[in-house]
């Protein structure tokens, strides 16, 4: 039923996140028994439907660097991931680019859906027209999340490239609309905001942005770069970072934001199924190996559009060493036999050692976990 009484700044999704009540596709191993060989196939995919993008973000390696073939993601090639994947309980569209790109998307998220899998994806939602928003919400996306690194319109062309704000507030603002108009509660929209020193202070802006447009959640993404890489480009350093800087000015902008999203009826957490406190304060652990805890190597797998296997969505963030990340290819080998294969094993045996990878040595300490 169509229901248009609601006015613009009221939330049509129930309170709760979607994602709190799903299967835990992330964690279906002991974490104590683990080791090198991988007893089952994962049930989290990340698939990039394309490494096109239509900004040049300052924290992104895709606006300095080439890593692989410039590729959208194929309806028959997606055919061919999705297929090796059996017990795919949770798909993850995207990569480095911007998903909208992919004409065949709808199309995807739909074939996805019928075999019962949870579907999301980023988008920087400049290209959110009226046409892709109904789309989306027929193909039965389950979210939708958008990025938005700041509510000043300067501060967001600062990191994202382009003076576009007013763009995705607008195509915001009419998708929420077109939901409403179609009575439908799914894609579940959300903003993200990756935390730096440039935007953090108007995180309270991000969400009266969020619920002026109807969008019930904004989450605190950490920000990745390039860790001890003195050359690092544009924002991609730790000079940007809050996460080796966290103070009493960013502890009271986020106490202010839990209690401005209580009052706006907005559901304000962190990337990494945590709050946004734990998210900013994630390299103050007292443990000299957080590493060890990823689970992402056993429990998720990552294809690029040109069908390269990477150990997670992380590293092509984490390390300018793309080549050492590449573990397989799904269109010359089947991934059931590239993820237990040497390099595969190799990877986990040393994520659980005292040298990992660079990328896995730096995400647990200063990022992810």
């Amino acid at each position: 039923m169509t229901n248009n009484s609601r006015p613009p700044n009221v939330s049509i999704y129930p309170t709760e996140s979607k994602a709190d009540y799903l299967p835990d596709a992330y964690r279906s191993i002991d974490t104590a028994t683990r080791a090198a060989f991988a007893e089952e196939s994962p049930h989290c995919v990340f698939i990039e439907v394309t490494n096109h993008c239509n900004l040049l973000c300052e924290t992104c390696p895709r606006t300095f660097t080439t890593y692989e073939e410039p590729k959208t993601l194929s309806w028959d090639n997606f055919l061919t991931i999705v297929g090796q994947f059996p017990k795919m309980e949770r798909a993850v569209l995207h990569g480095i680019g911007e998903p909208l790109i992919n004409k065949d998307l709808p199309r995807m998220i739909a074939h996805l859906k019928a075999r019962g899998v949870y579907v999301l994806f980023n988008t920087n939602a400049t290209l959110l027209n009226a046409e892709w928003s109904r789309q989306l919400i027929e193909s039965g996306l389950d979210e939708m999340r958008c990025s938005v690194d700041g509510a000043d319109p300067k501060t967001y062309a600062l990191i994202r490239g382009a003076p576009l704000l007013h763009k995705i507030i607008s195509n915001l603002t009419a998708f929420t609309q077109i939901q409403r108009d179609m009575g439908a509660t799914t894609p579940r929209a959300s903003l993200w905001m990756t935390g730096m020193r440039e935007n953090v202070e108007e995180l309270p802006a991000v969400i009266r942005m969020a619920a002026k447009m109807g969008v019930p959640e904004v989450y605190l993404q950490r920000m990745v770069y390039y860790h001890e890489t003195p050359s690092a480009p544009g924002m991609m350093d730790a000079g940007h970072s809050l996460f080796d800087d966290f103070d009493s000015i960013v502890e009271d902008v986020i106490v202010g934001c839990e209690t401005l999203a209580k009052e706006l009826g907005i559901l304000f957490k962190a990337s990494g199924a945590t709050n946004p406190r734990s998210s900013l304060e994630a390299s103050k652990q007292s443990d000299k190996q957080p590493w060890k805890a990823c689970l992402r190597p056993w429990t998720t797998a990552y294809i690029t559009a040109n069908g390269n296997a990477l150990p997670c969505c992380i590293a092509p963030f984490a390390t300018q060493n793309y080549e050492s990340l590449k573990l397989g290819n799904v269109f010359e080998q089947s991934f059931e036999s590239i993820f237990n294969d040497e390099r595969y094993q190799q990877w986990r045996t040393q994520l659980l050692s005292d040298q990992p990878h660079e990328a896995c040595a730096g995400c647990g300490v200063h990022w992810s976990l």
